[in-house]
């Protein structure tokens, strides 16, 4: 299983914050915003990891992180120069996933569950996480049949079919490469992780699990906030 974090982006939501740093090099109480999805993936037991990172501050995150050594985990990086979409990842990891599984994490998710047994205990086609949220609107949301499986997830909707949001971290097999290779861009101009979950969901492959503790998307200065106002009393007690 090797690991991607993607941290590129421009942070537009969160500036003037962003005009001088990446989003996620952001301090989240008393570490930079990316060491949480980091030790996510470290956690886990994945300890070959690739960032991939906007161009404007790339040194800064080679500083910070360096080849991983420090982690007793194996880093490589590349650069996203245009943030055209989630599964846009995929594309640009191609070569660093080679025929490995791969998990993906979103350098602004913060997660307080352990994914250990979820990734150690996958096999094939996707899994995904997700949780209720009081602004459906702002993720992709799942949809259920009367039964309670996700039949549908739609990116952003203006009417959510349910309060359940897919989460930023992503497990797939290898397949991942070629379906995002396939995949057209959206009427916003990216390449939608909705739409590559869609096409495993077609295929029957499709695995939904629930985030049982706190998930935060930290891409807004109140997200920011809360997530080190819980990342603080996590460590204080």
């Amino acid at each position: 299983m090797k690991g991607i974090i993607l941290a590129g982006g421009s942070g537009t939501r969160l500036r003037p914050l962003t005009k001088v740093t990446s989003k996620q090099l952001l301090p989240v109480y008393d570490q930079p915003m990316i060491f949480y999805p980091l030790q996510t993936l470290l956690t886990a037991g994945i300890k070959d990891i690739l960032i991939i990172i906007a161009p404007d501050h790339a040194g800064d995150f080679l500083k910070l992180l360096g080849s991983g050594k420090e982690f007793q985990a194996k880093f490589s990086y590349e650069i996203q120069d245009k943030p055209e979409g989630l599964a846009q990842a995929f594309i640009i990891g191609k070569n660093f996933i080679g025929y490995d599984n791969v998990t993906l994490i979103l350098g602004d998710n913060l997660y307080e569950d352990d994914f250990s047994e979820a990734i150690r205990t996958f096999k094939s086609g996707g899994r995904v996480f997700i949780k209720k949220v009081p602004d459906p609107e702002r993720f992709g949301v799942a949809e259920f049949d009367e039964t309670g499986k996700v039949i549908s997830i739609e990116e952003k909707p203006k009417q959510p079919k349910s309060t359940y949001a897919v989460t930023g971290l992503y497990i797939y097999d290898n397949s991942v490469v070629q379906k995002a290779a396939s995949l057209q861009p959206s009427s916003r101009g990216e390449l939608e992780i909705t739409d590559l979950n869609n096409l495993f969901l077609k295929e029957r492959a499709l695995d939904v699990a629930f985030v049982k503790g706190a998930w935060l998307d930290t891409g807004t200065h109140e997200s920011l906030f809360a997530a080190g106002a819980l990342m603080r009393k996590k460590k204080l007690g």
